[in-house]
């Protein structure tokens, strides 16, 4: 059975995707964010997000944001695995790693569809 919903996973799937073709990069940050909500109960495609957000770092030669990418690839499968991952968490380096936020009313309805 899957760890999140069926039309969560097929939104992080459709944001990871434009993610990849964002012609700014504010963009692709933006999509990679919301995917990361949506990725957080699942511990590969939690993993699978920060790699990514440690890619576009890298592209943009963000040493901050690829440091702290890295240490998110390390605990994102345990903290997915024990529940511990923060609710609305954006996953981005200025963010505290145990930090919840509010979840955008659209993603909260495709985790949450029996509350919507």
């Amino acid at each position: 059975m899957p760890r999140i919903p069926h039309a969560a996973r097929i939104r992080y799937q459709q944001e990871m995707a434009a993610a990849k073709t964002a012609a700014a990069d504010e963009e692709r940050w933006a999509h990679l964010e919301r995917a990361h909500i949506l990725s957080q109960p699942d511990p590969w495609l939690h993993t699978r997000n920060h790699v990514a957000m440690f890619a576009l770092a890298v592209r943009q030669r963000d040493r901050r944001e690829a440091l702290g990418q890295i240490i998110r690839i390390i605990v994102a499968a345990p903290g997915s695995l024990t529940g511990h991952s923060p609710e609305g968490n954006t996953g981005r380096a200025h963010v505290r790693l145990r930090q919840t936020m509010p979840t955008p009313p659209d993603l909260a309805a495709l985790l949450h569809p029996a509350t919507a």
